[in-house]
């Protein structure tokens, strides 16, 4: 931005440029501005140099002109255009103007200070002139003396294009950490999740390690919090936050959105690092639907802990005595899971379960079909390793259902929370009589999967009255039982028997 000219100094400069064009120059040079300030006998800049020793201004236009004929000026020439070297001694004068007054305005003073120093060539034919440059300075300067010569002169009138990006890229920087500090202590200390709090931290630490990446420490050096406006200024929003989600859901859209600053101006001072914090913004996502879906589901689930899975066939007694029967020892949950109907009998089960499930007060989960659960409206669906993705189930289910997912290690635990799974089955834990493995997952998985995270987990395969209070003490919670409790006498007292242990164990 050019900054401002005062009247005396704008008349001057266009002096200057008809010297430029009587000189035959294509630019206007700082000897061409010493001419136009001179071309005022009796004006500032002549006073100036007579009082600092150069009492005949005019050597320097008969020096200029080597015999060419006086300048007379007609017309309006075309203006040429300023040089590098006045651009220079211009911003020397204006640098000048802001370290003596804090000036915007340039005076022809501090332009025939800054000729003097910028041009070495002009200076020295000055001085054998008669100039005694210090002098002059002191006239120019008066008591407080010349300013520090700098190696690099200093850019004080406008804060340069840098600087603002950092003091952003600062500000964006430490919203994105806060956000994710407030992320990662709920799912430490409320959630008692590792999962998803390792997730985060691991997040925030690679955030760091990027910030690192712009300009070092100029961010810190770019910062004015006193003189940042925004700090100010508030919604009654934000001064409201009426539950846990609310906390959660705020500072996941300020991550989110600070990440989005950051990739965006980054990209002024290294492109590669904008890519970076994409690729941050893309695992948030992730994790903020792990986190919000899980939320969700582990309200909904809450007191949720005897899943029971049954078929026709699996029954001793009819399907709806079953499920009544279940429901009135305890039981929470009930999965239809019939492999062998056509989707025509599929659906018409389904539907009679769906009525038998609400007239108990229980939640309806269909195995591995969710275009079938859709139809029935039923609570959610249950998916193997080899069935529809979760995103896929979700499609088709719409939000709001509970999607659970069979896990047989540790790596698929934590892919079924990334992919927003509402729970998960954590086995097999012992031979079933409904299904076969090769290999079993073991009481050993049980405790490794309750270490790993807080989103529901319903150890299954092979869990009965007798075996249960090792599965108890291997960490379970919650328990998904089949056979054992569809063949028993009195599935009744049997999903009591198992209630009770739940609660008991961990109360």
């Amino acid at each position: 931005m050019r900054p401002d000219l005062t009247a005396a100094l704008a008349l001057a400069l266009e002096r200057a440029g008809h010297w430029a064009a009587r000189l035959d120059a294509n630019v206007i040079e700082p000897l061409h501005v010493l001419l136009g300030l001179l071309d005022e006998e009796e004006g500032r800049a002549a006073l100036l140099l007579g009082g600092a020793g150069l009492n005949d201004a005019g050597a320097i236009r008969r020096t200029a002109l080597q015999g060419r004929p006086e300048l007379v000026t007609t017309g309006n020439p075309a203006p040429l255009p300023m040089g590098r070297a006045v651009r220079e001694l211009l911003a020397l004068a204006n640098e000048m103007g802001f370290l003596l007054a804090s000036e915007r305005a340039i005076s022809t003073d501090q332009v025939l200070l800054a000729v003097v120093r910028h041009d070495a060539a002009l200076r020295q034919d000055l001085e054998r002139l008669g100039l005694n440059v210090a002098r002059l300075e002191v006239n120019i300067l008066g008591p407080q003396g010349p300013p520090l010569h700098l190696d690099e002169p200093l850019n004080l009138h406008e804060p340069p294009e840098q600087v603002d990006v950092a003091r952003l890229l600062d500000a964006a920087g430490n919203r994105a950490r806060e956000g994710l500090r407030v992320l990662e202590d709920y799912c430490r200390f409320v959630l008692d999740d590792a999962f998803l709090t390792r997730g985060l931290k691991q997040l925030r630490h690679d955030l760091v390690a990027v910030l690192s990446r712009l300009s070092g420490g100029s961010l810190l050096e770019a910062r004015d919090t006193p003189g940042d406006v925004g700090t100010s200024i508030a919604t009654d929003q934000e001064r409201e936050r009426n539950s846990l989600a609310d906390v959660i859901q705020a500072n996941a859209r300020r991550l989110q959105e600070s990440l989005r600053t950051l990739e965006e101006f980054s990209k002024l001072q290294a492109p590669a690092v904008g890519e970076v914090f994409e690729s941050l913004r893309y695992r948030v996502y992730t994790l903020e639907r792990a986190l919000t879906v899980g939320s969700a589901a582990r309200q909904r689930l809450a007191g949720a802990n005897l899943y029971v899975l049954l078929s026709e066939e699996s029954c001793r007694a009819s399907l709806a005595g079953t499920i009544a029967e279940v429901a009135a020892g305890g039981a929470q949950i009930v999965q239809l899971r019939e492999k062998e109907l056509d989707d025509r009998a599929l659906l018409e089960r389904a539907r009679e379960v769906r009525a038998c499930t609400r007239k108990a007060g229980v939640l309806l989960i269909i195995n591995d079909r969710p275009d079938i659960a859709r139809l029935v409206d039923a609570d959610g669906v249950h998916l193997g390793q080899d069935d529809l993705p979760v995103q896929q189930a979700r499609r088709i289910m719409g939000a709001g259902y509970l999607i659970g997912v069979s896990t047989h290690n540790i790596d698929q635990v934590r892919q079924a929370i990334r992919d927003g799974a509402s729970y998960i089955g954590v086995g097999p834990t012992f031979p079933s009589a409904t299904k076969s493995f090769e290999h079993y997952a073991g009481l050993d998985f049980i405790r490794q999967a309750t270490a790993e995270t807080t989103l529901p987990a319903f150890a299954i395969g092979g869990i009965t009255g007798d075996n249960l209070p090792q599965v108890l003490v291997a960490g379970a919670r919650r328990i998904a039982v089949g056979q054992a409790l569809c063949q028993a006498e009195d599935p009744r007292k049997l999903a009591r028997q198992m209630r009770r242990a739940l609660e008991s164990r961990h109360a």
